[in-house]
């Protein structure tokens, strides 16, 4: 991408109607436009780094046998009436409307019931179990109060993978995959270090949930982290007998504010016995299917980036994570230095490198290394007369403040 043609442009000031830091880098940035509260639209450079976390989380899914579909967001009533998740008194959050035969429905806010109706039509035997399907669909929360820029918002994509087992022991065993397939998307969007599996409160068929936590003064919620172990305990169940249930002692635990990036449930039989999902078993006799729930808001993990690696002014995102692997910036006036800046852009891009080049003729070298800075792209290669009369390119990593001195050959075999 040549950044003289890139649409979206950086500004100067933060937005006056949003101040957490995720919503103020993404929009002066050019990655989100807030459309309204609690919704936004992603920009190119925003929508590059979204579908990195989706492809990071679809890979760890699919290592796992899960299986990708795409549901509507568009739902009927009945179904979830089954379940009694219809009533507002019940899901305070549903947007619902009417059709022009006055029919009505709702905008999705999960996809337990709807899921598990669609597959009582593709399950009916042992043989067919576990199964595991995932999708990343657009979910629609009334919320009272949208907040935190990407953090709590009205309308978001969702991954949610569902498991369905034939017992408690299989679903534990899929469960137990899920919980260290978790743990490896955290480490790939540059998470790992400061994100904890968290106990939280449970259900009906276990005495806990898990949470995946980061950490952040930026956190809604209060956990309580055993570092050496690697866990911690939401505030909400911090109770002796719980410590006490998981080998844990009150005075190795240091509160903290956290960011709920992940969860993971059990389900049990509460869906599929309220709408229809049985099984065969080897001996034929029907039995409900046991169910999991495994959710990770992509755009919620992505501001919950910026938040804990976020300076108030500047980005530097993970390597995994980057819209580019590179930002090409090309200095100065001299005619040498444009074309030996479109020389390494073409190179990389027939490489294959995903490669950003400020091209832009009339903008200074403090305005391209300050938008620069915003973008947030880790690796740099700064091209000018002073930089080619030294020897090439100026390589710089900032992540580690490395600046380095190089041929123009080397740093596209650094890049490759």
């Amino acid at each position: 991408m040549l950044q003289s043609k890139l649409f979206s442009k950086t500004r100067r000031e933060s937005p006056k109607d949003d101040v957490s830091k995720n919503a103020s880098i993404l929009i002066r940035a050019g990655f989100i436009n807030k459309e309204m509260a609690g919704v936004y639209s992603f920009l190119p450079l925003g929508l590059r780094t979204l579908n990195k976390i989706i492809q990071i989380i679809r890979e760890e899914m699919d290592a796992l046998g899960g299986q990708e579909l795409l549901m509507s967001a568009l739902q009927e009533k009945e179904t979830w009436e089954a379940s009694d998740r219809w009533d507002d008194d019940v899901v305070d959050v549903w947007f619902k409307t009417k059709l022009k035969n006055n029919t009505e429905i709702g905008l999705a806010t999960t996809h337990e019931e709807p899921l598990t109706k669609l597959l009582t039509e593709h399950i009916h035997s042992y043989r067919d179990l576990p199964t595991l399907v995932y999708q990343f669909q657009t979910k629609f929360r009334n919320e009272l109060r949208a907040k935190g820029g990407l953090l709590r918002t009205r309308e978001f994509i969702m991954k949610d993978l569902y498991s369905f087992c034939r017992d408690k022991e299989e679903h534990g065993k899929v469960y137990e995959s899920l919980k260290k397939a978790y743990v490896k998307i955290f480490e790939r969007v540059g998470l790992g270090d400061i994100t904890y599996l968290t106990f939280a409160s449970g259900g009906s068929f276990s005495p806990y949930s898990h949470e995946f936590q980061t950490v952040t003064l930026a956190g809604e919620d209060n956990i309580y982290v055993d570092e050496g172990k690697r866990i911690a305990v939401n505030a909400e169940v911090l109770k002796d007998e719980v410590l006490s249930d998981l080998g844990l002692k009150k005075e190795d635990l240091i509160p903290k504010k956290a960011i709920e990036v992940g969860n993971i449930f059990t389900l049990g039989t509460r869906f599929s016995e309220a709408l229809g999902l049985v099984y065969a078993d080897e001996a034929g006799v029907k039995k409900p299917v046991f169910m999991g729930s495994y959710g990770i808001g992509p755009a919620r993990l992505m501001g919950t980036i910026i938040e804990a690696l976020g300076s108030d002014n500047e980005m530097i995102w993970p390597e995994n994570v980057a819209p580019f692997r590179v930002h090409l910036i090309n200095l100065g006036n001299d005619k040498n230095a444009k074309e030996q800046t479109l020389k390494i852009y073409k190179t990389l891009t027939d490489k294959g490198v995903e490669v950003l080049c400020d091209d832009r003729d009339g903008a200074t070298a403090g305005e391209k290394f300050g938008d620069a800075d915003l973008i947030g792209i880790p690796l740099r290669v700064v091209v000018s007369e002073k930089s080619i009369s030294s020897g090439g390119v100026e390589f710089v990593d900032r992540r580690d403040g490395k600046v380095s001195i190089i041929s123009a050959k080397e740093a596209v075999e650094k890049l490759k």
